[in-house]
């Protein structure tokens, strides 16, 4: 049923269009004009002015053609950098980019599967309720577009976000939390070469925390990760300060809690020591999710999933996404694989048959949904 080479060029289409986070307006014209076309009333909410971006998300709604349950499908617009310029290459059924950016799939793949299965909703006059689709802004830099957006006015019971590995058939209904921690410790600076005893060494104090801290795989739930430290002058120079960047992440709250709080000692103990101080700031990203399986779009998503023969993993991630903050905001929601690969570098491919099949499973879901009454 799914129009294998008008999907194949749609994804084409959409990934050619540069949108890096904070860059998605021409991304979101695009679409407004596709979903216009497709019947939808569409609205950019203000989360552009609340992040300072080219544009808001986009909320789509099209009224049912049967009074059913009422879903939501979301997918967000950002890519990672190097994200303009995408060349697609189709080569023995995989797409992948010419090597020098991203390919986009992560997240335009789940744009173009929703908007061929509406196409084809629309051409066979298929049974539907309520449907809404959100498109979010810079979903890749902290989820900020979902937190931004105006729930208010969404009617949906439950939603299907499609952005995650594992193939069609893959329910997410368990992701952790994640705090972001950025340290900076203050040294004192002295010549290196004349008088060192005067100056308190910032990235010595910074290499005697990290020592002693526990990172990486923490624990089945736990993660722990300091990705990025920036300090120092000139080789010449004692360093007076040095800012460290990491995460924790965890689906257990209290475990998360209690590694940021290790790192933190970590850091405050090496700063005593020193005779010095470091200032620590803490967020917390989003929160953990968790959609037990009895929920009602567990049960759709498996049971649209079976419709079709594809056999349903429901699964825990130690990823983020928009799902969490639907949740958040009262949207019961898991998130459904779509096997992009090797997601965020330049080696990042989808297959063609993988895309087909993420189109006829949210058809699935449609149809599945069109069967609840309200």
């Amino acid at each position: 049923m799914i129009n294998k080479e008008r999907l194949v060029a749609e994804f084409k289409e959409l990934v050619q269009v540069g949108s890096e986070s904070g860059r998605e307006g021409r991304m979101a014209a695009l679409l407004q004009q596709k979903l216009e076309a497709l019947g939808f009333e569409v609205v950019i909410d203000e989360a552009a002015k609340a992040i300072g971006t080219e544009t808001g998300n986009i909320i789509a709604r099209l009224k049912g053609n049967v009074e059913a349950l009422p879903v939501l499908f979301c997918a967000h617009m950002d890519t990672v950098t190097p994200g303009m310029g995408i060349k697609p290459v189709e080569e023995n059924g995989v797409i992948r980019s010419a090597g020098d950016t991203v390919l986009g799939s992560d997240d335009k793949a789940g744009i173009a599967v929703i908007l061929e299965a509406i196409r084809i909703l629309k051409e066979k006059g298929l049974k539907h309720g309520d449907l809404e689709l959100v498109f979010t802004v810079c979903e890749e830099t902290g989820l900020s577009g979902a937190k931004a957006l105006d729930y208010a006015g969404l009617e949906a019971k439950m939603g299907f976000v499609l952005d995650t590995d594992g193939h069609a058939g893959t329910i997410v209904n368990q992701g952790p939390s994640q705090d972001k921690i950025v340290a900076e410790i203050y040294g004192r600076a002295a010549h290196a070469g004349i008088n060192p005893e005067d100056g308190i060494n910032a990235i010595q104090i910074a290499s005697k925390a990290v020592a002693v801290m526990t990172l990486g795989r923490i624990d089945e739930e736990t993660t722990a990760n300091l990705g990025i430290i920036t300090g120092g002058k000139a080789v010449n120079i004692v360093p007076d300060r040095v800012m460290l960047q990491g995460e924790t992440r965890s689906l257990n709250e209290q475990k998360r809690i209690n590694q940021t709080k290790a790192i933190c000692a970590a850091l405050e103990k090496a700063a005593h020591d020193a005779g010095t101080t470091v200032q620590i700031k803490i967020e917390t990203i989003y929160p953990a999710m968790f959609v037990p399986e009895s929920e009602p779009v567990v049960q759709l998503a498996q049971k649209a999933a079976l419709n079709i023969g594809l056999k349903p993993e429901i699964k825990g991630t130690g990823g983020g996404s928009d799902t969490h903050i639907l949740n958040q905001n009262g949207i019961p929601s898991v998130n459904l694989g779509i096997a992009m690969k090797k997601v965020h570098t330049t080696e990042e491919y989808i297959a063609v048959d993988d895309l087909v099949k993420d189109a006829e499973y949210v058809l699935a879901i449609i149809r599945e949904a069109a069967e609840k009454e309200l």
